[in-house]
This record gives C-alpha cells, sequence and structure tokens, in this order.
C-alpha cells in the first residue's frame, strides 16, 4: 500500500504559511509516500511564480498542480516545464509544459499525476476533459496502475461525471477549484477513490480566501474590484488516499482538515 496526501487550492502567502505549519507540525510528512498540492493561486491568491513555486516544495510538496490561473501571471513561464509542476492536459496543443507526469515515490513505486480542467463556466475553448484524459491513460498505465487525477472544475455536476467515467482506470479522481470542501468523499464502484472539491488552505473568515468586503461590493453594486487575499487564522484541507499498488485501486479516501491556524 502507499498512502498520498493531496492538498486543497493553496491562497496566497497566508495559504503557504498555513501548509508549512501543518507540515511541519500538524502531519508527519514521512507517513506519506507522495505529497501533491494545488498550487495555482500561489501567489498573491491568483497565479503561480518561481520563487513561491520553490519555496511550496522546500515545505515537502512533491508535485504541485495547477488549474484555469495557470497563465494568469506570465512568471510562469520560467517554471512552467519543471518536471514537478503539472498543468492542465487540455489546454490546445502548442502550450508549453506538461499536463501529466509520472514520478516515483519513496518506496521507488511510479505514480501518474494528471491535471485536468473543466469547461463548464470555466474556459470553454479547451479541449475535451473526458477524451483528453481517456487518451492518455494506455500510455500512462502500461507504466503504472496508480494515478491521481486533479479535476479543476466549478461544476460539482462534470466533476462526479468525470468520476464515473474514470472509475476502475485510476486510481482517485479529486476536486479542486472551488476552494469549499465537499462532503462526498468516498471510494467509487470500481476503485476509484472520489470527492468533488478538497477545499483550500488559507484564510477561515474570508470568501474562498479573499477579503470579505470587497466581494461583497463586488455583488451588491456589481462594478470591478480589486480583490486581495484576507488575513487572520486559517484552515487546512486536504485528503489521504491509501492505494494498492499493484491493482491501482483505492482502499480508502479520508479527509484531513484542521481550523483555526494562527500562522501570524
Amino acid at each position: 500500500m502507499i498512502k498520498i496526501l493531496f492538498i486543497g487550492d493553496i491562497i496566497g502567502e497566508p495559504g503557504r504559511k498555513c501548509v508549512n505549519f501543518v507540515l511541519q507540525n500538524k502531519l508527519n510528512k514521512e507517513d506519506y509516500d507522495l505529497i501533491i498540492a494545488n498550487g495555482e493561486n500561489l501567489a498573491g491568491g491568483k497565479g503561480i511564480s518561481k520563487s513561491v513555486f520553490e519555496e511550496i516544495l522546500s515545505f515537502g510538496v512533491d508535485i504541485v498542480t495547477l488549474g484555469n490561473h495557470t497563465y494568469s501571471r506570465k512568471e510562469v513561464l520560467d517554471i512552467i516545464n519543471h518536471p514537478q509542476l503539472v498543468r492542465p492536459i487540455n489546454y490546445p496543443e502548442g502550450n508549453q509544459g506538461q499536463g501529466y507526469c509520472i514520478v516515483k515515490t519513496k518506496k521507488g513505486v511510479d505514480v501518474g499525476i494528471i491535471n485536468i480542467l473543466g469547461r463548464v463556466f470555466t474556459i470553454e475553448c479547451l479541449e475535451c476533459p473526458f477524451k483528453t484524459t481517456n487518451a492518455v491513460l494506455e500510455q500512462i498505465r502500461s507504466k503504472t496502475k496508480v494515478i491521481i487525477v486533479d479535476i479543476h472544475a466549478e461544476a460539482t455536476s462534470e466533476k462526479n461525471a468525470l468520476g464515473y467515467y474514470l472509475d476502475g482506470k485510476v486510481s482517485a479522481v479529486l476536486g479542486t477549484h472551488t476552494h469549499v470542501p465537499t462532503n462526498d468523499a468516498k471510494i467509487l464502484p470500481e476503485g476509484t477513490a472520489y470527492i468533488s472539491d478538497v477545499g483550500m488552505c488559507g484564510p477561515e473568515n474570508s470568501v474562498i480566501g479573499l477579503e470579505v468586503e470587497s466581494v461583497l461590493k463586488r455583488f451588491l453594486l456589481c462594478i470591478p474590484q480589486k480583490f486581495s487575499v484576507a488575513k487572520g487564522s486559517c484552515q487546512f484541507n486536504s485528503v489521504e488516499v491509501s492505494i494498492d499498488e499493484n491493482t491501482g485501486k483505492s482502499q480508502y479516501i479520508k479527509p484531513i482538515i484542521f481550523n483555526n491556524i494562527n500562522i501570524e
């Protein structure tokens, strides 16, 4: 058996500090064969840069996945081809970077990680997330049966459908993007672990990590506002997945959540 920790969307500096605190004080990193985190909001709550990417790796994260904010900062081009960074696989052909990777755990077990973007309410010009993911599975499964999919999407229905579409073909389908953890972690009929959204790591008293006042003004006045990452105590949302490396089937999935983390 191998045990994987998947950390939900990390929001700006508070989120980074929160992850570091938890990995140093609340969880034993050595208990996990692989640690994956969604990092599309690492830099100022939107996008990623080389400095924050390297910072999160220094905390013990092995692989960083992205999402719809992959190209929100031009600095991403400095790291887009890094072997520990995975951007959505269904961006149009010609984009730099990798849509999946295969890495070895501490035990020497190969693990495939796929990052995929949903199309409902996000970026409609993307390639089909279902067909694009399925197209690379044979190539990945020729090397390993342990495959983790980060489905970065808005619509729960799209995530749920992809989970059943990939059931038995991958080890886990883990949702990111909405920043709100869902209460539907389960093992699907053919052995794939699933959750609609892992949640986020960032300020608790916020609207998905952002200052409440500016978000309220956006909704109330219907005019653009400058959003900033909120401050104060943080929450840490993640899931732990145990997988049989011989079959690629998951044995269990359980949320690992910490609240009221003071990182000031």
